[in-house]
């Protein structure tokens, strides 16, 4: 009965132990393989969203867009994500752009905000 009962065990950690190996723990390859994109928060009437979208497109730079007028997840989620980056939304202009966790948006001149958008 013990010769079983050992067998037994020892089936149980070598069969345990070869399935926790197939997991994958390692998170930086999982970054790799994912692609970065690019999220655009916005209004489908504004002007400058709309030229940000069509100057990412001609760059064939992915993006998210996201319009914050009829979205309003979307709009608590960019809301969140200024607090978080401790930057005011007193004067705020849209877009707002998270490019790769960098937050910025078109208070600038267009030409400086289109530079921070594709470089």
């Amino acid at each position: 009965m013990k010769i079983k009962l050992s067998i037994f065990f020892f089936f149980l950690i070598f069969c345990e132990s070869s399935l926790n190996a197939q997991i994958s723990t390692n998170p930086e390859k999982n970054i790799e393989n994912t692609k970065k994109v690019i999220f655009v928060y916005g209004s489908s009437n504004c002007h400058y969203c709309t030229d940000a979208k069509n100057i990412l497109i001609e760059n064939k730079i992915d993006f998210v867009f996201y319009d914050i007028d009829t979205d309003k997840v979307a709009l608590n989620e960019m809301l969140a994500k200024l607090k978080k980056a401790n930057i005011s939304t007193n004067n705020l202009g849209i877009p707002v752009i998270d490019k790769y966790g960098e937050l910025f948006s078109n208070n600038t001149t267009f030409d400086n905000f289109i530079k921070k958008l594709i470089h």
